[in-house]
C-alpha cells in the first residue's frame, strides 16, 4: 500500500490529537499569539528639523518635509523629544492607530515644542 505525502501528514496529525497534543485555536487566538495583524501608520515632518523618534523602540529619522510610511506587528506606540532645544527633553508618547495619518508640527504657542497630530 502507497501512502501520498497528504496522507501521511493527515495521518501525523490524527496520531497527535488522540494524543491531545494538537489543538485547533481561533482566528482571535491566533493573533494574540502571533503578535497581531499587521498596522500600517504615515508620518509626515511638517517642520524645519530633522525628528529622531522610535515606533515600537525602533528607530526612525524623518527629514523636514518628509513623509515615513511604518509597517508593524506591534501595538504602534511612538515616543519622540517634544522639545527643539538641544539642551531640553520632553518626552512626547502616543499610540498610533491602524490605517492613520499623522504629522509632526510645530506648537503654535510655543515655537519650541513639537506635536505629533491625527491628518
Amino acid at each position: 500500500m502507497t501512502m501520498t505525502m497528504e496522507k501521511a501528514q493527515l495521518n501525523n496529525q490524527s496520531i497527535l490529537q488522540n494524543f491531545g497534543l494538537v489543538e485547533e485555536i481561533d482566528e482571535q487566538t491566533a493573533e494574540i499569539i502571533s503578535g497581531g495583524k499587521s498596522k500600517k501608520f504615515t508620518i509626515k515632518n511638517n517642520t524645519t528639523n530633522a525628528i529622531d523618534y522610535t515606533i515600537d523602540d525602533v528607530k526612525w529619522n524623518i527629514a523636514p518635509g518628509g513623509t515615513n510610511n511604518i509597517y508593524t506587528d506591534y501595538s504602534g506606540k511612538v515616543s519622540f523629544d517634544k522639545d527643539t532645544r538641544a539642551n531640553e527633553i520632553n518626552v512626547g508618547r502616543e499610540s498610533l492607530k491602524d490605517g492613520q495619518n499623522y504629522e509632526f508640527k510645530l506648537d503654535a504657542g510655543n515655537p519650541d515644542i513639537i506635536n505629533l497630530s491625527k491628518i
